[in-house]
């Protein structure tokens, strides 16, 4: 049975009493149509006419005026009508949230019903429905494949991978040439000559509360010996021992992390893509039948020790598809992890805008933004911050957008684009030294006071802007994407020339959402986010394959040789190859790899 009929079949057997109780709720708590009460930040970007009372209204005609930049001081009555300016930074902050007016809610997802993030009593499950429909997983585009005929075509994909197949022929040889029935997974697609699924993984069911199932992984006793052997080799940093591990244990999996990771520093990016794709067969062969995280009803907690190999696979499994260029199969990645744990420990909340972006799910990116977790706001985050306004001038310039663009309520990209530099200006300098911009306009724009700095004094926050700068800055290289910037920050300037209490205004708001002093973020290393390939020099590379006794292999120079007298990294990982159990170079390990050359010849 599916889930979906599943699912439809507990729907009808709900009493209706019960139905009628929750439809009563919704009446009674939403706000009336003309109440200004938690307003999206959206609608107010674009609401002139609207407020009285005590709200200044901007001139007509003032185009450059920020239209979101109202007078902070005045949000909470705004949003509040009865409350005076006493109120805290905080609630007006909170009242700011991102909140899904009746109508919008039901354009996105009319089957979800509409919800109210002050006031969960009684409508959790509402709010769970909204975050889950919109983080839905599809698993058609978790293949990379699909992805890749979709992009270069049937054919092109399919002579690459014939040549492909051709080229490594020997890692097939030995007569276990479709001998190998693999499970059928939705992550990866395991290859023929991968070995067999050992089951020496599995997992069990922790607890459910709130209709969510909680899971986490459990080891075999043999696993469990393994684990220990490679925490010992590990300790004195025996890579010999971690590759012998993998001879009797074939799909351990922080053993498997090891080695894509050697791979990966030494430039054999296939080589290690192919490890953390058997990471990730292995994981998922050993889900509990229950375990459907697609849909959002499971979770692994990333707190338990033994869960935390799945979310590092996956990140790293993200990235190889960024490098692939399969951004809709990254994006459907970020999905998963955050469906895993909405604690977000990856940090994908940090990149998730990116492949958004490069996916071109531009109207899925606008319901993340507003339905997601509702008791915060991700427009403060620098990457939505920024994304959100690329993401509407993708909107605004998409001819087949014009009949929904005519009732859309939402801001303008011109509007959101500065009410990003306004709410991060440092992000600025940063994008003109990384991306690089080299316009001559960009030499006066940064020399501006407002954006001369690169650094805002807040820890957390800037580390967050090293992030999204190392993450999408080649988003901003795009010519016209540089215009609209460059339009905006001059129009930025003239608005600060004609009142600057706009600065001190985002300055309070900036302060008040990253108040902390210590860095909230530091867990998440910039580099992660980056698209640059990480090497190591060889001599580095011998580390790896230190003897614990402190030998050092036959095949390897002294360190402290010159590079050139060292065996090249490629040939090192040849030899990494041939002490793996699912190569096979001949009859024999000590076969001289040229005579199966010739052979093959």
């Amino acid at each position: 049975m599916s889930v979906r009929l599943m699912k439809k079949i507990l729907k009808e057997q709900e009493p209706a009493e019960t139905q009628q109780l929750i439809n009563s709720e919704d009446e009674s708590e939403s706000p009336p149509a003309s109440s200004a009460n938690f307003r999206n930040p959206f609608d107010l970007l674009d609401d002139e006419d609207d407020d009285d009372g005590g709200v200044d209204q901007a001139p007509s005609g003032d185009n450059d005026r920020l239209l979101f930049s109202i007078d902070i001081r005045t949000i909470d009555l705004v949003q509040l009508g009865a409350k005076d300016k006493g109120n805290s930074w905080n609630e007006s902050l909170e009242q700011l949230s991102i909140e899904d007016d009746s109508s919008h809610l039901e354009h996105v997802a009319p089957d979800t019903g509409k919800y109210n993030p002050t006031n969960l009593n009684g409508r959790g499950k509402v709010v769970k429905q909204c975050i889950s429909s919109v983080l839905q997983v599809d698993p058609k585009f978790l293949n990379a494949e699909n992805e890749l005929r979709r992009i270069f075509g049937s054919k092109v994909v399919n002579s690459f991978e014939k040549g492909h197949q051709t080229g490594s022929s020997r890692q097939s040889r030995g007569g276990r040439r479709g001998s190998q029935s693999h499970r059928k997974t939705i992550l990866v697609c395991p290859l023929e000559h991968w070995p067999k699924w050992d089951g020496s993984l599995s997992m069990e069911l922790v607890e459910t509360r709130d209709g969510i199932s909680d899971f986490r992984y459990v080891h075999t006793s043999s696993y469990s010996q393994a684990q220990k052997a490679f925490e010992s080799a590990k300790a004195v940093h025996d890579f010999n021992g971690i590759v012998n591990i993998l001879l009797h244990h074939p799909y351990h999996v922080d053993s498997l992390i090891t080695l894509a990771e050697y791979y990966k520093f030494s430039g054999e990016q296939q080589m290690s893509a192919d490890c953390t794709a058997r990471c990730l067969y292995a994981l998922e062969c050993a889900w509990h039948p229950m375990f459907t995280p697609l849909v959002g009803n499971c979770q692994l907690k990333f707190s338990c020790e033994i869960n935390k190999p799945l979310f590092s696979v996956l990140f790293s499994h993200m990235k190889n598809m960024d490098r692939r260029g399969c951004h809709r199969s990254a994006l459907e990645l970020c999905k998963l992890l955050l469906l895993l744990d909405p604690d977000d420990p990856m940090g994908v909340l940090f990149c998730i805008d990116y492949y958004s972006l490069r996916a071109e799910e531009y109207t899925w990116l606008e319901q993340f933004s507003e339905q997601y977790k509702s008791d915060n706001s991700l427009w403060l985050f620098p990457n939505f911050s920024y994304s959100l306004a690329v993401c509407r001038y993708y909107v605004e310039n998409d001819e087949h957008a014009k009949e929904i663009k005519a009732e859309d309520l939402k801001a303008s990209s011109v509007d959101l684009v500065k009410q990003a530099l306004m709410l991060h200006p440092s992000v600025l300098k940063k994008l003109v030294t990384k991306v690089p911009l080299k316009d001559r306009a960009w030499t006066s724009i940064i020399k501006h006071n407002f954006f001369s700095s690169d650094q805002t004094g807040t820890p957390s926050l800037d580390h967050l802007i090293n992030i999204y700068v190392e993450r999408s800055y080649i988003i901003w290289r795009l010519p016209d994407l540089q215009k609209f910037l460059r339009d905006a920050a001059l129009s930025v300037i003239e608005t600060l020339q004609n009142d600057g209490t706009y600065a001190r205004d985002w300055t309070c708001v900036r302060k008040e959402a990253f108040s902390s002093e210590k860095n909230e973020y530091s867990h998440l290393l910039v580099s992660d986010f980056s698209d640059s390939v990480p090497t190591l020099p060889p001599d580095n590379l011998q580390n790896f394959m230190v003897d614990p006794r402190g030998e050092v292999p036959n095949d390897a120079q002294p360190a402290n040789h010159r590079v050139q007298d060292l065996t090249d990294r490629n040939a090192i990982a040849v030899l990494l190859e041939s002490m793996l159990p699912w190569i096979n170079y001949g009859s024999g390990h000590d076969q001289p790899e040229h005579d199966e050359q010739a052979n093959e010849g």
